[in-house]
């Protein structure tokens, strides 16, 4: 197969992708509205996205979901004619401060920030189709083979995702490739200076024993099986949807603890 390279005006190959930032923007937008009317907590929005908490903060201002009384202050002194350096005067507030309070002006059109949004923007797309994909077929009950091509598409997707372990310490994971090209089927996964394996056939395993108990709330990740790596799976599943766990597990699996 022969790839054909974009070129620019000049004949050169193209260094950077044909973003259209303001297309962007909206998708950047309805992601993170999305994500915050199911979360309700800027914190928990940022993790979800992989954005500073005060950007999330400022584009959900920008789409009108929150609102400040800070914000109707500043814009109201702005309009009267007020300085910058006065508004801060006024209302005791560094720039930066009176800057997260205020809504997206202009577009973003820096291209290594628009490129970092465009990932953002595709990995949680990417992230939420392999979830509804599986769910798609979870009804039926059993382990079927698509159903489990499904599992797996999960496990690729949240690659490098911040997730916390039911006692609310912080690990993510990668996945190595083959000679083949292909993700071999083996997590290693991330926890402060240590590093652990983790078997795709341990995560089939704990899947298979949670499809068994459908209307059951696992109370702590041995609940699901006594399975090497159980600690981590048990994230993984509930992030996908598989399990139910109790309100003040939520809390910790959400990094709010």
């Amino acid at each position: 197969m022969i790839v054909l390279e974009e070129k620019n005006e000049r004949g050169r190959p193209s260094q950077k992708p044909d973003y259209d930032p303001e297309k962007l923007m909206t998708e950047l937008l309805d992601a993170v509205v999305e994500v915050y009317m199911k979360l309700r907590e800027i914190k928990a929005t940022a993790i979800e996205l992989d954005l500073p908490p005060n950007k999330v903060k400022k584009l959900l201002i920008t789409a009108g979901v929150i609102n400040y009384l800070e914000t109707e202050q500043i814009q109201r002194l702005l309009k009267s004619g007020k300085t910058m350096i006065e508004v801060q005067e006024e209302m005791g507030l560094s720039r930066s401060a009176i800057n997260t309070y205020l809504p997206y002006s202009k577009m973003i059109y820096k291209m290594s920030e628009v490129s970092q949004n465009a990932e953002r923007v595709a990995k949680y797309r990417e992230r939420k189709a392999a979830v509804q994909s599986l769910h798609g077929i979870i009804e039926e009950g059993e382990m079927t083979g698509e159903m489990e091509d499904n599992l797996w598409n999960c496990v690729v997707a949240f690659q490098h995702y911040p997730f916390h372990t039911s006692s609310g310490l912080p690990f993510s994971y990668t996945l190595k490739t083959g000679r083949s090209g292909q993700y071999t089927k083996e997590l290693f996964v991330n926890r402060r200076e240590n590093s652990k394996s983790l078997a795709w056939s341990s995560i089939r395993l704990a899947f298979q024993k949670a499809m068994e108990k459908p209307d059951t709330i696992f109370d702590r990740p041995k609940a699901v099986g006594d399975i090497r790596g159980i600690s981590y799976i048990y994230s993984l599943l509930w992030r996908f949807g598989v399990i139910a766990v109790p309100r003040e597990l939520e809390e910790r699996l959400r990094g709010r603890v």
